[in-house]
């Protein structure tokens, strides 16, 4: 059973920014895909099981951009 969710990251203004996040989120153990989309800020993430907020947050982090929250 695959749990889908949406987040809003802001900071991301191009495919290098979507890269980056993109590449983070997929380090999280379960996440099976990711798709960053700059011009809306939205990326949403789809795993194995619902993740936590604060590892998303960790890992958007760690791209340079920041976790506004569940879209």
């Amino acid at each position: 059973m695959s749990v889908s969710a949406t987040y809003k990251v802001s900071g991301m203004s191009c495919g290098h920014c979507e890269g980056a996040v993109s590449g983070e989120i997929s380090g999280i153990p379960g996440v099976s895909s990711v798709k960053a989309v700059a011009s809306t800020g939205e990326v949403t993430v789809v795993s194995d099981a619902a993740l936590s907020e604060e590892d998303v947050r960790a890992a958007v982090d760690e791209a340079g951009f920041e976790l506004v929250g569940v879209a």
